[in-house]
């Protein structure tokens, strides 16, 4: 293993949670101010609970990047009123998904009308993260998807790739973007070291509608988790080591998904750095 370049990805890694009751209080008992902490937004409670959640960490002194579904926003004046609010916070790096609400709250049907129209707001935010997909997404073709990356890499400063199990195509999705001159940084989405039973327990708490979807749109995790010797973030940091170190892919660190294992997240993260000497 490359050891000094995993340390480097492990060093920029980022957190998401998911904006629950007690999510506040693990981060501020488990997870570093050096850590930046990432906060989803549910298609089902609206982005109020991830504001909420964003501005009291900030309070707390972390690094904090909401994220901002276009699909969530009613309109202009709703945009507005959450950069404003952001700002207010001292959050100066946002997360600009499409989202999954069906139908869009408002005027918005994806990431590149809200991207542009902040571009127009004087750039409010130094940095905007926009999705990569590394494996297809279920519903819009590679090529697309791509093209997509393209077309907003004017008005975003990093990507996050959704989550990927295999290192194969991790590598070959990186080395595509890279041939297409996508150029912006890399933050790769990982899994922690979760539980299949707790995943599914989480699951349970996001809202029923919410959770069948969540079930159905990632029935292949489940399946990767339950799998004999089960998932396992350490195996796929080895095996995609060469792809994520190189110099020319561009990855600036890894994105983990903790499906609000934050505890548990942390002490692997913790035991990775020390194993490589960090």
């Amino acid at each position: 293993m490359d050891a000094t370049g995993l340390r480097a990805l492990l060093d920029g890694v980022r957190y998401e949670v998911l904006p629950a009751k007690a999510t506040e209080d693990k981060v501020l008992a488990h997870v570093p101010r050096d850590v930046v902490v990432t906060v989803t937004a549910s298609p089902v409670k609206g982005l109020e609970p991830t504001l909420e959640l964003t501005g009291r960490l900030a309070a707390h002194g972390y690094r904090v990047v909401p994220h901002v579904p276009a699909r969530l926003l009613r309109d202009e004046v709703h945009l507005k009123e959450v950069v404003e609010r952001l700002r207010e916070a001292g959050v100066d790096d946002v997360f600009v998904p499409a989202g999954d609400a069906n139908p869009p709250a408002g005027a918005y049907d994806g990431s590149l009308p809200v991207l542009r129209r902040l571009t127009e707001l004087g750039e409010p935010f130094a940095h905007v993260g926009i999705t990569g997909y590394p494996e297809s997404h279920p519903l819009i073709h590679d090529d697309i998807t791509i093209q997509s990356m393209w077309d907003k890499r004017a008005h975003a400063t990093y990507i996050v790739s959704n989550l990927c199990f295999d290192p194969r195509v991790l590598g070959e999705w990186i080395a595509r973007i890279r041939r297409r001159d996508v150029s912006l940084p890399v933050y790769v989405g990982v899994a922690g070291p979760v539980q299949r039973t707790k995943l599914m327990a989480m699951a349970t708490k996001i809202g029923v509608g919410e959770s069948t979807r969540f079930l159905t749109k990632h029935a292949s995790w489940f399946l990767r988790f339950a799998a004999p010797g089960g998932y396992s973030p350490d195996r796929l940091l080895q095996r995609s080591e060469a792809a994520l170190t190189a110099p020319s892919a561009g990855v600036a660190g890894l994105h983990v998904f903790t499906f609000n294992q934050i505890a548990e997240t942390e002490v692997w993260r913790r035991a990775v750095l020390e194993r490589l000497g960090g």
